[in-house]
């Protein structure tokens, strides 16, 4: 494990005033691990496939070791070359090799969703457990879908209803339609979706809410990609037609745009020019939306076969923009971190499901802008942030990795901005400090 994760806390170094010094024409350019959601939905659809898949580029993460560990523990056959960032699944057409077991799955909300309407929906006795921070994260609104469709729940003694840990016990579907909302996660969208096929007759999955419709496109084009059509009945409602089944793939996972997102927001935030190896605009991921809102900063953006390029504002003074972020609600946290340094205010709606999530994050950004002596204006799904300069400040990061990664921006261009608790990024991104030191080295005084 790397040693800048395992600090207890990271100093941001401050390259700002020496980027300056050095004028126009600073390039920076990285590779990112592999998509998280890419990898967690492939590998959901591996198990779901008939035969062996070969999944390459995978993200090695807590969040997908999570999600591995319960696949091998499911009796899954797997084969695993870390180095190599590759895993092969043998998948058994939809059947769980064990009748009976018990998961952990961390932190991962891939996880906890997904085997979640897996193991809910199949034959068999699952306990599920997860830890302190997924335990307090909602999961009612799936599993009250899935004991309408015939899945008896227990929850254990010290368990909230409508939270880990709990007893599943499926009995596959009993019913050809479900409604679920999503307000809060289109996890559980996603989650019923995959598992739709499984249905034995036509199924219809309906939905109350539009929240994280990028994500529900990237998780119908990989059911396509692996042989299942859940087609729109209308905007609000899906089919899986009856008698499809997931084949097996050589499956290449993109690199995480998510990830790619905190460096190119150091393009206006220090006026550089930054390209993320093989990020195109064509991605499954929602979050190259973000791009296009750092466009509307005053950075332009070209894509290119080796990755997008993305150039800083002309006059190297980059503007607050009105950003509906519901699209890429991740990158919330990394626009609020960079938002103190333009030239107007920001203000980012559309993202009152963040409060559900690794942390409250609209709380979150709030209270350590504020630390930071930064006016922001909180409201229950938005939050508007004010031009200033942060003072030095220690950056509670709530076990969140977004909240870890997004604020140390922060601290590249102002001095004293300190990350604490830095390993919360083992979540997706272990080595993103390194990364990061890496990518700035150069502009070391």
């Amino acid at each position: 494990m790397n040693k800048l994760a395992d600090a207890q806390n990271y100093s941001v170094p401050c390259v700002y005033d020496s980027i300056q010094r050095k004028g126009t024409g600073g390039f920076l350019e990285v590779n990112v691990p592999g998509s998280k959601s890419i990898t967690n939905r492939a590998l959901l659809l591996a198990t779901l496939a008939e035969g062996v898949s070969t999944l390459r580029g995978m993200l090695f993460s807590d969040d997908s070791r999570h999600f591995l560990k319960c696949v091998q523990d499911l009796g899954f056959e797997t084969e695993v070359d870390e180095p190599g960032r590759v895993v092969t699944v043998r998948g058994l057409g939809g059947v769980v090799p064990l009748p009976e077991a018990g998961l952990y799955v961390g932190s991962a909300g891939t996880a906890a969703r997904f085997l979640t309407a897996y193991l809910g929906l199949s034959e068999g006795v699952y306990h599920m457990d997860a830890s302190e921070q997924m335990r307090r994260r909602p999961m009612a609104p799936l599993l009250d879908s899935l004991k309408e469709l015939g899945c008896e729940i227990l929850y254990d003694a010290d368990a909230g209803e409508g939270h880990f840990p709990f007893t599943l016990r499926g009995h596959g579907f009993r019913r050809e339609q479900i409604s679920v909302n999503i307000d809060s996660s289109s996890q559980f969208l996603s989650a019923l979706l995959i598992v739709s096929c499984l249905c034995r007759k036509d199924f219809v999955t309906r939905i109350e809410g539009t929240h994280g419709m990028a994500y529900i496109r990237m998780t119908l084009k990989m059911m396509e990609q692996f042989g299942v059509c859940a087609g729109k009945l209308s905007d609000s409602a899906f089919l899986t037609r009856a008698g499809q089944r997931y084949r097996a793939l050589d499956y290449r996972i993109e690199p995480d745009v998510s990830a790619a997102c905190y460096f190119y927001a150091m393009s206006p935030l220090l006026n550089l020019t930054v390209r993320v190896r093989h990020v195109h605009f064509d991605s499954l991921q929602g979050d190259v939306a973000f791009i296009r809102l750092l466009e509307k900063t005053g950075c332009r953006a070209a894509d290119t076969p080796e990755g997008i390029v993305l150039e800083p504002p002309a006059d190297g003074i980059f503007h607050g923009i009105t950003a509906d972020m519901s699209s890429c609600s991740d990158q919330a946290i990394t626009l609020a971190a960079i938002a103190p340094f333009a030239d107007s205010p920001t203000i980012i709606n559309g993202i009152g499901h963040i409060r559900f999530q690794e942390s409250d994050r609209i709380a979150a950004i709030a209270a350590e802008l504020s630390r930071m002596g930064i006016r922001c204006e909180e409201r229950r799904d938005s939050i508007t942030i004010y031009p200033g300069t942060p003072e030095p400040s220690t950056v509670e990061t709530y076990d969140d990795h977004r909240m870890a990664m997004g604020f140390s921006l922060t601290g590249l261009r102002s001095p004293g901005i300190v990350i604490d608790n830095p390993g919360c990024c083992r979540k997706t991104f272990e080595d993103y400090f390194e990364v990061l030191e890496d990518a700035i080295k150069q502009f070391y005084v």
